[in-house]
């Protein structure tokens, strides 16, 4: 009998043999994770975008702006002089009319209290007077006339007085407070603007010839 030399080697076993159901699901897995991240990044990029724009937004067009308070004129209602003299009646009142304005350069509106304007002559007081709440709208601007009673006979108690006569000219000085809040979106904002006016009268005309304001805004 002849012997082969050459012995026949066993098979692989099948569990060993690639599989090529295992490569597709692999190929498959990789590219849904692909997706998801590509996904994700999309997503995560546009709310990046979102809160850069908002947060840009916030700064510039957004962003809370002071309101502007302006006196416009002044002018005298009502003043009882003596007969033949620029000098008031005692125990009459003066009367004056101030046409004050408020301006919101905001996007939204300025919701104000109650306006406060009071009068001093010569560092006392002669005169205050109180405005309703109001609202000015979104980059309006808001005009109010507020009326002033004066009472003359603290003017007539200054020992000055006699000497602002003569030269024709009373100079009387203004303090008007505006509080109130703007609200811009999750921001509020309070804010206080006051207002110092130097107002001087013709005694003879009762013609205002000159004024002078300082504005201030307190946060």
């Amino acid at each position: 009998m002849v012997e082969t030399s050459e012995q026949v080697r066993p098979l692989a076993p099948s569990s060993d043999r690639p599989n090529s159901s295992d490569d597709e699901e692999a190929a498959v897995s990789g590219t849904r994770r692909r997706r998801w991240l590509k996904c994700c990044g999309c997503i995560g990029a546009v709310v990046l975008v979102q809160a850069i724009v908002v947060v840009v937004l916030i700064f510039t067009v957004f962003k809370v702006k002071d309101p502007i308070i302006r006196m416009n004129g002044v002018t005298v209602e009502r003043l009882d002089l003596i007969a033949g003299t620029t000098t008031p009646r005692p125990g009459s009142n003066m009367t004056l009319n101030a046409d004050v304005s408020v301006k919101n350069p905001n996007y939204a509106s300025f919701k104000y209290q109650n306006t406060t304007t009071a009068l001093f002559y010569r560092g006392a007081a002669i005169g205050e007077a109180r405005g309703p709440p109001g609202r000015a709208r979104a980059r309006r601007t808001m005009r109010m006339n507020i009326t002033v009673d004066v009472m003359t006979d603290r003017i007539l108690s200054q020992p000055n007085l006699s000497s602002d006569i003569n030269s024709g000219l009373i100079a009387i000085s203004s303090y008007t407070r505006v509080g109130g809040r703007v609200k811009m979106l999750i921001i509020k904002k309070h804010v206080t603007v006051t207002m110092n006016c130097t107002i001087t009268i013709n005694a003879t005309s009762q013609a205002i010839p000159q004024q002078k304001c300082k504005r201030k805004v307190k946060l």
